[in-house]
């Protein structure tokens, strides 16, 4: 059924309660424990997983997508899992053959090396702490907004994320905010379509882009492009480019080329099935690259006009591993 239907549409009948009862049951469970994330999570205006499900429901199109059983995430992480204890095995066996002092300096890196194993996924929880907090914080002003939609002072309750906290006062105290909403809206709204944003800004306004892409002589014929950016993850892939604006229900083949503006933790999902990942902008410790450097597959990241110059359905060669 996942692969039949949009995400969108999917999103719809669970809010409707129309899904078989076994997929009902566990997305909801799902979103009742993890539906305060999102994609741009730290922003209070973006919606949540529990206010629209639609990229839940897009990763598990994208998973039932998935053509091999050892693509699967549970196969994948056991896999990584196995990978680290065999490096930690490794390792000690080389220290405890370096001398008198290798048996103790063995038994203190396996020490070590086992607390960063059970203890570094902690690094994520002051995040999710964080985004804890703001998704309470965005319930409750949701609830003014509702008042405020009640008493005919805005037109949606999602209509309060535009109005500062002295501006939210003064609609309940009696004024009617909706005209001053709509035009920060439209601004908001023309915003969304820049897709080039500076690298550096400097004092005087001068923006640095951070490089042009660059044709190459070398090619075999006149339609290819080179475009260099940053290796962020070795290695070497090709297949179909897949330009992605926004991962909400975003439908990403197995083996196709992510290409993106930028990454957050809201996209980590489609990095499972992508052979390789292009980046306009980020550098060796943005998100993608560090993402994309933990599922194993090749990224390029600060690729200039990436999104523009590439068009979905491309051939694409991504080399993570020469110098830019």
């Amino acid at each position: 059924m996942l692969i039949e239907h949009p995400a969108a549409e999917l999103a719809d009948c669970y809010r409707r309660g129309l899904l078989p009862p076994l997929t009902q049951r566990e997305v909801a469970t799902f979103l009742d424990r993890h539906g305060v994330r999102g994609v741009a999570e730290i922003d209070l205006g973006v919606p949540r997983w529990r206010d629209d499900p639609t990229h839940v429901y897009g990763v598990l199109i994208n998973y039932r997508r998935l053509d091999s059983d050892q693509l699967a995430p549970d196969v994948q992480f056991r896999q990584a899992a196995a990978q680290a204890e065999a490096a930690i095995e490794q390792l000690v066996r080389r220290a405890r053959t370096a001398g008198p002092l290798g048996p103790p300096r063995a038994a203190l890196l396996r020490f070590l090396l086992s607390r960063v194993r059970a203890l570094g996924g902690l690094r994520e929880w002051p995040k999710l702490s964080a985004v804890r907090v703001l998704g309470r914080c965005r319930e409750l002003l949701l609830q003014v907004g509702a008042e405020l939609v009640s008493a005919g002072r805005l037109e949606q309750p999602e209509d309060v994320m535009f109005l500062d906290f002295a501006e939210a006062r003064r609609a309940l105290d009696g004024v009617d905010s909706r005209s001053l909403v709509a035009e920060r809206r439209a601004c908001y709204l023309q915003e969304q379509h820049r897709r080039r944003v500076p690298r550096v800004l400097l004092s005087d306004g001068t923006a640095l882009d951070g490089g042009m892409p660059v044709g190459d002589s070398s090619a075999p014929t006149a339609h290819t492009v080179l475009l260099r950016g940053t290796p962020a993850s070795p290695g070497t892939a090709r297949g179909r480019a897949r330009v992605i604006q926004d991962p909400s229900g975003a439908r990403l083949e197995p083996g196709e080329i992510l290409v993106a503006p930028s990454t957050d933790p809201g996209w980590t999902p489609l990095f499972l099935t992508a052979g390789a990942l292009v980046m306009e902008m980020g550098g060796l410790m943005s998100h993608g690259s560090v993402v994309a450097r933990e599922y194993g597959i090749p990224a390029v990241v600060g690729a200039l006009g990436a999104t523009s110059l590439i068009q979905t359905g491309q051939w694409l060669t991504v080399d993570g591993s020469v110098a830019p």
